[in-house]
């Protein structure tokens, strides 16, 4: 894609994720003055005894605001997050973060590391709600203190990861304006990154994944306040919705252009025929059919078996791609469907046939685990409501009938 293009793309406004901690995680997670530490080494207990020692000694030369101890406090605080002693080590980041603060300013760099440290200290206590509002902070701070380029880019990506797992989790505030913000972070990485690397770079694969993530949120985001005929004129929306009402009506030509995109960059790192150019190609038929674009998604999915049917490697690919009904988005963080298993492993069994549309038609439930009504009542109603992309015979989609499926669904 010449460099134009790419530059009409960002004009347009176009997972490291801080991930959640699993249930078990959690439990392994307490507090350290709920946990025995006996299980320390010698070493791990002198390392620890050797910085509090040092943070004694720089106090006792340099005062109580010494301008070392913030380094200090980092060292801490990570020995204790190591051994999972979380509330300890938020103890450490916090001074160490005032002291950062009161020796080389509000928007100093050198508290990034130590914000980072304790929001991952948060999530691991899940106190998610701390993080979340330690993430914002966070963002204002290498906002002011990282210049442009790679640095900088790095962390906008960081925190619209924060912000795309923060709404998929349902935390805190979940207003359209963390879906505006989330595309806007993206947006602004991409940038960065075309300016110090051009727009054939791989790396602006992470900030395009991320906008494409977002615009498919964004597409299925609903509320009484924008949807149509629901009564509301923008100019009387919050700042926050009438950005987003802006963005919604754009979706449709931003994840095409994302995706073209996408497929510019695979093509000119792995070339024409390489699995990551039809991977791209079969996306654009992906988001075409999840937005009703049918006649947009079938060339796109020709496209791609065009460029499977010349080679071996490449027909195994497209049996993969194409032999059986995909339910969409088949992108990661963004499944609606748990994974299936094997009928042995499953406790939820349903049999359903797929259209050639990719539709959901004689939906129905096999197995007789009544205590399990709740949760296959929500299973079959998301069925029934998924869109798919279709199996295709040649280079022509077709239905598909008597699919049978099994999920290991906890109640």
């Amino acid at each position: 894609m010449p460099r134009f293009a790419l530059r009409t793309l960002v004009s347009c406004a176009l997972l490291c994720a801080l991930l959640p901690a699993r249930a078990q995680d959690k439990l392994d997670m307490l507090p350290g003055e709920y946990r025995d530490n006996t299980w320390q080494s010698d070493s791990e207990r002198t390392a620890e005894q050797s910085l509090q020692d040092a943070i004694k000694r720089l106090e006792s030369s340099q005062g109580a605001y010494g301008p070392g101890l913030s380094e200090q406090m980092l060292s801490l605080g990570l020995a204790l997050q190591k051994h999972q002693r979380h509330t300890e080590a938020v103890s450490a980041f916090k001074r160490g973060v005032h002291l950062a603060r009161i020796n080389s300013g509000l928007y100093c760099p050198d508290q990034i590391p130590l914000l980072q440290a304790q929001v991952r200290s948060h999530i691991a206590l899940g106190q998610y709600a701390e993080a979340d509002d330690l993430q914002q902070y966070l963002y204002r701070v290498e906002l002011r203190a990282l210049e442009s380029g790679e640095e900088r880019a790095n962390a906008l990506v960081q925190q619209a990861n924060w912000q795309f797992n923060a709404h998929r989790l349902g935390l805190g505030w979940q207003g359209p304006g963390r879906l505006s913000n989330m595309w806007e972070l993206y947006r602004r990485a991409f940038t960065d990154i075309l300016e110090a690397e051009g727009d054939t770079s791989p790396k602006l694969l992470t900030p395009l994944w991320g906008m494409l993530r977002t615009q498919y949120l964004v597409s299925e985001y609903r509320t009484e306040s924008i949807a149509p005929g629901g009564g509301m004129n923008p100019s009387t929306l919050s700042q926050d919705m009438q950005r987003f009402y802006g963005d919604r009506s754009e979706n449709y030509e931003r994840g095409t252009s994302i995706l073209a995109a996408i497929y510019q960059v695979q093509l000119s790192n792995h070339g024409e025929h390489s699995p990551e150019a039809r991977q791209a190609l079969v996306q654009r038929g992906d988001w075409a059919l999840w937005n009703e674009q049918d006649e947009d998604a079938l060339q796109a999915y020709r496209l791609a078996l065009a460029e499977l049917a010349g080679e071996d490697a490449a027909q195994a690919s497209g049996e993969t791609l194409f032999a059986e009904p995909m339910p969409l988005p088949d992108l990661d963080g963004l499944r609606r469907l748990p994974p299936a298993v094997s009928a042995e492993q499953g406790n939820i069994l349903v049999e359903f046939a797929v259209d050639a549309r990719g539709r959901v038609d004689n939906l129905e439930r096999l197995d007789d685990n009544t205590e399990l009504d709740d949760t296959a009542s929500r299973l079959l109603r998301e069925l029934r409501n998924i869109r798919f992309r279709p199996r295709f015979a040649g280079d022509q989609p077709v239905a598909t009938e008597k699919l049978v499926r099994a999920y290991d669904i906890e109640q």
